[in-house]
């Protein structure tokens, strides 16, 4: 085996690391205690609220937190025929004041969404899927340190 296929065998195989098993990244079931790191803990906290928001909406979540070497999708949903691709967005109250969650999608985020989305439609043979991006923002308040409130949830049909 020359150097050239072992380089090429170990960058396959990077490739085929980096697409995580979507089952083994879902989170627990939806609860309203905030866990205790951080950030992290609250996006998880809001993609749950824009999971269950879905599901009440009649859509169905196929994937959730979908990782690959491009970047992750937040959340993977079908309505109807039609792939929904979800960017989830929060911001607190406090820092609403600076933005709305909808105005910190940039147009990188955007390009990482949309180049993530395709490596999805590609390893699952979806080429020929109709496909939509949606965007969930959520503003949300804390009371004391152990639980988050929704203030507000709105979804942006074909964001992007």
């Amino acid at each position: 085996m020359t150097d050239h296929d072992l380089r090429k065998s170990a960058a396959s195989a990077r490739f085929n690391e980096s697409v995580k098993d979507p089952a083994c990244a879902n989170p627990p079931a939806s609860s309203n205690k905030r866990p205790k790191d951080g950030r992290k803990a609250r996006g998880r906290w809001a993609e749950q609220v824009a999971e269950d928001y879905l599901k009440s909406q009649g859509y169905k979540i196929v994937e959730r937190n979908w990782r690959c070497r491009t970047g992750e999708l937040d959340l993977i949903a079908m309505q109807g025929d039609i792939i929904v691709i979800v960017e989830v967005r929060s911001r607190s109250a406090h820092s609403a004041a600076f933005g709305t969650p909808a105005e910190s999608i940039t147009p990188r985020k955007i390009k990482q969404v949309r180049d993530t989305a395709a490596v999805y439609l590609h390893l699952t043979s979806k080429l020929d899927a109709k496909i939509r991006f949606d965007m969930i923002g959520i503003v949300m308040r804390s009371h004391g340190d152990s639980e988050f409130f929704s203030e507000s949830l709105e979804h942006i049909v074909a964001a992007f």
